[in-house]
């Protein structure tokens, strides 16, 4: 069995890291390559950066700023935000990105996913999932950062994502992002149930307990988080002591 990830999330805004609740009322965080270099020298096993406003912007993703990361990170990083063409991955690429996330983009051309798993080998591919539910408690996909619902239910996208080549899954509760309450376990669960490939754990992270839940029962092959990070709130090194005794495999 893999070790279990512990992944910090960088949401880029205008070249710093931002951090809100149920993704609004941003704040600053931080310098995004200090940080990730930070998190890299405290153990964590990959980084995410997201540029948070590109879908809804109509802008790329900062290529400058992968490579600047690139130079200064010593893991892998997955780059986000306005990805919508083979060429744009490879861009990315080409600069550092050690794997691309696409969600916007791949909700409205789902061929996207098959074609950077062609061109690139699936395990590039990171399909990034926001999801809330609605009353009757299906959880429907967002796109263009959070802001425009689509007619796409999580588990069924998430399920033709993998079928499309996708390496993983990234999914992110809406309902629970920022709130520092717990991750969205049973989802989680389903979600592993229903697929082959890996899944990331993303919203709801604030104790130490939270990442042990959404890596033991919600069996999460990964846990993503930010402000906890990001404001000193639960150390990396900490949290994977603590998961290791808790009898969750986790690199130390």
């Amino acid at each position: 069995m893999l070790a279990k990830r512990i992944i910090p999330c960088l949401d880029v805004k205008d070249g710093a890291t931002v951090k809100g609740v149920n993704f609004v009322n941003l704040r600053n965080a931080g310098d995004p390559v200090e940080l990730g270099k930070k998190y890299s020298d405290e153990g964590a096993d990959e980084l995410v950066y997201l540029d948070i406003t590109a879908s809804l912007e109509g802008r790329d993703t900062f290529v400058d700023l992968v490579r600047r990361v690139a130079a200064r990170v010593a893991i892998p990083f997955t780059v986000g935000g306005g990805i919508a063409t083979v060429a744009h991955v490879e861009r990315l690429l080409g600069a550092g990105a050690d794997k691309i996330s696409v969600n916007s983009a791949a909700l409205e051309h789902p061929q996207l996913i098959g074609d950077i798993a062609a061109a690139f080998g699936s395990q590039v591919c990171v399909v990034a999932i926001d999801a809330r539910q609605d009353t009757d408690g299906e959880w429907i996909c967002y796109a263009r950062g959070g802001h425009e619902p689509t007619r796409r239910h999580l588990l069924e996208w998430a399920h033709e994502a993998q079928e499309r080549g996708a390496g993983e899954i990234l999914f992110t509760s809406m309902d629970h992002d920022g709130m520092k309450q717990g991750f969205a376990c049973k989802a989680l669960r389903q979600l592993h149930e229903a697929l082959s490939i890996p899944v990331i754990a993303s919203g709801g992270g604030g104790t130490m307990q939270h990442f042990a839940e959404a890596l033991g029962e919600g069996c999460a092959d990964a846990a993503l988080a930010a402000s906890v990070f990001h404001f000193g709130e639960i150390s990396i090194g900490d949290l994977k002591r603590y998961l290791s005794q808790h009898h969750i495999d986790v690199r130390l």
